[in-house]
């Protein structure tokens, strides 16, 4: 994999894009009990820089989409961003990281053939002691996009959001959409 295909698998952790269940995006979050967010109005980034710990190879044209996005969800939820995180009621940062995994799946021969009256229910391998499996290998990029939010008041965390995704060959197309759809889809958890 060159190293531009895994800047760019990174940054695209954050999409959905797919229509199959096996691309869609699996989104959580955890909330600081402690912290009333109900009454925030403004918000700013933690640092100048926005990403919380950048990848050494991250794509600086992603980064800015990334950024970008993560801004527009937020003021599309009502929020006003400032410039000065001192003045704001909350501030953001985020993360992103991608991981090639490989998932192994193995199986009798017989399994495809279906249960009942077909090939080795009674006869073709059912009860031999020597059964042929077999077995799958799929190697895939998954992607992780998380947004912490911050209350300035008492500088305590207050929201940890984060989405975990397969990434597709659609969503390395279509980078700028599938930034979009997972940003959104993540940020409207936050309140």
């Amino acid at each position: 994999m060159t190293l531009m295909k895994k800047i760019i698998t990174a940054v695209l952790l954050i999409s959905v894009a797919s229509c199959s269940t096996t691309y869609e995006a699996k989104i959580n979050f955890d909330k600081n009990s402690k912290v009333d967010t109900l009454q925030y109005k403004t918000f700013a980034w933690l640092t100048s820089g926005k990403i919380m710990a950048p990848p050494e190879d991250i794509n600086p044209v992603m980064k800015l989409r990334v950024d970008e996005e993560i801004e527009k969800a937020f003021m599309a939820k009502g929020y006003q961003l400032i410039n000065d995180a001192e003045k704001a009621d909350f501030t953001i940062s985020y993360t992103v990281g991608n991981r090639d995994k490989i998932k192994v799946s193995s199986y009798p021969i017989n399994y495809n053939v279906g249960f009942g009256w077909g090939l080795g229910y009674y006869g073709g391998g059912m009860y031999d002691t020597q059964m042929s499996i077999k077995t799958h290998v799929r190697q895939y990029t998954q992607g992780k996009l998380a947004i912490d939010v911050y209350d300035v008041k008492s500088h305590q965390p207050a929201w940890h959001g984060w989405a975990v995704k397969r990434i597709s060959s659609k969503d390395k197309e279509m980078p700028s959409s599938a930034i979009k759809d997972i940003v959104h889809k993540l940020v409207i958890q936050f309140n």
